[in-house]
């Protein structure tokens, strides 16, 4: 599953391919195979598990389902003159290639650390109506090779068929294992609803980290059992959050879809909402917006004081417990540094004890990281706490790089994984107009609009080298909302 580049995508354009990504190794024939009616998929290997016998009836009911026609003229009548000679498939059989020891569970492959998930797989499909065949060391590779199987069909007068049979593709596997989508539902909310179909769509495609951005300075979504108060002043309404079962909900739907969930909460920065149940321990809480913070409303957890570490350590251990995913994100990124300076409680603690600020950060990050760590789960953050303020962070943190594409070659050379998120590239909420301040002309601060063929030229490995190149876990987009809803997921409005 490669990150495909222009001249690729032009030479393959003429055969209408629509497997995305492309595979590695791809053989395609040109022949007519139509679907039985009595199609089935079976397995090569004793007790499946529940979650891979449920992929296998989704794959067929979506096929079935998705009624669509090939985007040539008279959308596939052509091919329906082949109909009558070709053959029919009636059998997709999925195998394991080592079927001596017990099929793990897809929703636990999904969640295994980044280094050690296997997403590789095969899969053959002749053309005389023999069984076609999905091949993998994992069943979260034979989900990757059914999502494969389900884009090859067309219908056509109610026939289904493919026209590039026979296919054979030979141990496909992605280029990067992150390929992730970020979506904020802390500005505006999405209802799980909405985030499921968002999955669906990913689990088509292959992307498999959701970056759950779910708290944010607007809104605190979130419940949590032992902090029950944080929801109950900070979400918009008691319609508008998260309960834990919500959570858990979408953690095994995605799982169950080959898709790993990256809870971020943002902290210290873009916490003015923790403020509505706690104002001692947020800097410049209710003040002038436009001063102390980026956007509305100005806030931000006091890092000096360590009631207000260790409280935030508790908070994000409370959620981090109950996931599966080794990745959690602390964010880290767009701290006010004016706000600090005019917060009395601040700098009359950085006086008593003789610290700078940036030493505050590293000593509010060792609490709160550590708690993380007791956990099990490897920290992610934000460029900045790199970049700018130079915090101390284990080498394992995974960096996300999201100012600029430019900046990428600063963080590997401090030896940090990381993960592409370029605004110049990968912001999905750009060029929807400003929300703030009176810009006559509308636009936003990351202007144009990122369309798919800017996505597309990005390089991943742009002034990186080649001893680099393993730093590079993947990336991933992302959509703020600002000034989106959850119905702008689903396209530019």
């Amino acid at each position: 599953m490669l990150v495909s580049t222009t001249v690729l995508l032009l030479s393959l354009a003429p055969s209408c391919l629509s497997i995305w990504p492309i595979p590695r190794s791809l053989d395609l024939g040109d022949q007519i195979l139509k679907l039985s009616d009595s199609f089935d998929i079976t397995f090569g290997f004793a007790s499946p598990p529940q979650d891979l016998l449920d992929a296998a009836t989704r794959t067929r009911n979506n096929i079935r389902s998705d009624q669509l026609g090939r985007l040539i003229v008279g959308r596939g009548s052509s091919d329906s003159d082949l109909f009558g000679t070709a053959s029919a498939l009636s059998n997709l059989v999925l195998d394991l290639k080592n079927n001596d020891s017990a099929a793990r569970p897809i929703k636990v492959e999904a969640v295994a650390a980044l280094s050690v998930r296997d997403e590789a797989y095969s899969l053959s499909i002749p053309a005389d109506g023999s069984p076609g065949t999905v091949t993998a060391n994992t069943t979260l590779g034979l989900l990757r090779g059914l999502s494969t199987f389900e884009q090859l069909w067309y219908t056509f007068e109610g026939i289904i068929y493919t026209s590039y049979a026979p296919l054979n593709i030979f141990n496909d596997s992605p280029a990067y294992p992150y390929r992730g989508v970020m979506i904020d539902t802390a500005r505006n909310f999405f209802q799980v609803s909405d985030i499921k179909r968002t999955l669906d769509a990913m689990y088509l495609v292959k992307s498999n980290t959701f970056h759950w951005h779910i708290t944010d300075s607007q809104s605190w979504p979130i419940q949590i059992l032992e902090f029950p108060e944080l929801a109950r002043a900070g979400a918009y309404s008691t319609n508008q959050s998260y309960t834990p079962n919500d959570i858990q909900d979408v953690v095994t739907y995605a799982a169950e879809r080959g898709i790993d969930v990256l809870m971020e909460i943002d902290t210290p920065g873009h916490t003015s909402i923790v403020g509505a149940s706690h104002p001692e321990y947020v800097a410049c809480f209710l003040s002038d917006w436009i001063t102390f913070a980026g956007e509305p409303p100005a806030g931000q957890l006091r890092i000096t004081n360590m009631t207000v570490a260790n409280f935030t350590a508790n908070v994000l251990g409370a959620i981090a417990k109950t996931l599966p995913s080794t990745l959690f994100s602390t964010g880290g990124d767009e701290l006010d540094m004016p706000c600090y300076a005019a917060d009395e409680a601040t700098q009359k603690t950085l006086k008593e004890t003789g610290k700078t600020l940036f030493d505050a950060l590293d000593d509010f990050t060792a609490t709160t990281h550590g708690a993380l760590h007791a956990l099990g789960k490897t920290t992610v953050v934000w460029e900045e706490m790199v970049l700018e303020y130079n915090t101390t962070l284990r080498n394992d943190t995974i960096i996300m790089v999201w100012i600029s594409s430019n900046d990428a070659a600063a963080v590997v050379e401090k030896g940090f994984r990381i993960v592409h998120a370029p605004s110049d590239y990968f912001y999905l909420d750009c060029g929807a107009g400003g929300w703030i301040g009176n810009n006559p002309t509308g636009n936003s601060w990351c202007d144009p609009f990122k369309t798919w063929q800017q996505a597309y030229t990005f390089n991943p490995l742009a002034n990186i080298s080649s001893d680099q190149a393993h730093l590079v876990l993947g990336g991933e987009q992302l959509l703020w909302t600002e000034s989106m809803r959850s119905r702008n997921d689903r396209g530019k409005p």
